[in-house]
């Protein structure tokens, strides 16, 4: 089972580019973030045609967030646990039957934070505390999961081509970090790492000042794996080139392969 997860960068400007991306790299299952579209306006028929079924969790202009599965979803709720006053469209969950285990599959856009300190940096690291508290909850029901997607963190120093510039950023600040590290010491697996130790991987390339050709990026998109998940991680890999075409999102696809 090939699962993606990409950060579109609004719908209507990859109208064209993420439907060249899916008919080339035929994934079974995709989490999208910031569509930035109300459910009604998401074009679904564009991705029904191509034989996936569509969910979604959408807003205005803003964040939003989507799964296209090839393969039937049950159970799709929406919105990050929590908090019920929290009206940003950030998460979304179902479970996708593989052809030997069931798999729950969760999406997020986390919260950016900047500036920090400040209110939205402490949306952030409250976001945070939720989503560990979701992990627990999905490590203690013991069906394999994942956790995908934009985390708008930059885990360690070789995520970054120049993490002097990133100290006193939201996504890099210590508090944010630490956060990430206590999902993972839950015994969550970061895909990527797992696969791929070198330095220099990026996910995220600027609009500004030449970052892409630079390679100025960063790797702030993550799959996390539970441990009977991980078991069956087979390779992962960031989809880097698409960066260089017509209209890209500033971040790329990133995908894992489970024999599930």
């Amino acid at each position: 089972m090939k699962i993606a997860s990409f950060n579109i960068n609004g719908i209507k400007a990859r109208i064209n580019a993420l439907p060249e991306w899916l008919d080339e790299a035929q994934p079974d299952v995709v989490v999208l973030q910031e569509i930035k579209s109300v459910d009604e306006n998401f074009p679904r028929e564009l991705f029904e045609d191509r034989g996936y079924n569509v969910e979604t969790h959408g807003q205005k202009s803003f964040n939003g967030v989507a799964i296209l599965s090839k393969l039937p979803l049950e159970d799709v709720t929406r919105g990050l646990p929590g908090d019920d006053s929290d009206e940003q469209a950030r998460w979304i969950e179902a479970t996708v039957m593989g052809d030997h285990h069931p798999l729950r599959v969760c999406g997020l856009y986390l919260p950016n934070g900047n500036p920090a300190p400040g209110p939205k940096y402490d949306y952030k690291l409250a976001w945070m505390q939720r989503l560990q508290n979701r992990a627990e909850q999905l490590m203690a029901e013991e069906m394999p999961f994942l956790m995908a997607g934009d985390y708008n963190i930059i885990p360690q120093s070789e995520d970054a081509a120049r993490p002097e510039v990133w100290t006193e950023d939201a996504l890099f600040r210590p508090e944010s970090r630490t956060a990430f590290r206590k999902l993972i010491n839950l015994g969550l697996t970061d895909a990527f790492r797992a696969r791929d130790p070198r330095p220099g991987q990026y996910s995220f390339w600027d609009y500004q000042a030449g970052a892409w050709n630079k390679n100025d990026g960063i790797r702030i998109d993550h799959f996390l794996l539970s441990p009977t998940c991980a078991d069956t991680l087979t390779n992962c890999a960031i989809d880097k080139d698409i960066r260089a075409r017509e209209k890209p999102s500033d971040h790329v696809p990133i995908w894992v392969d489970l024999a599930i």
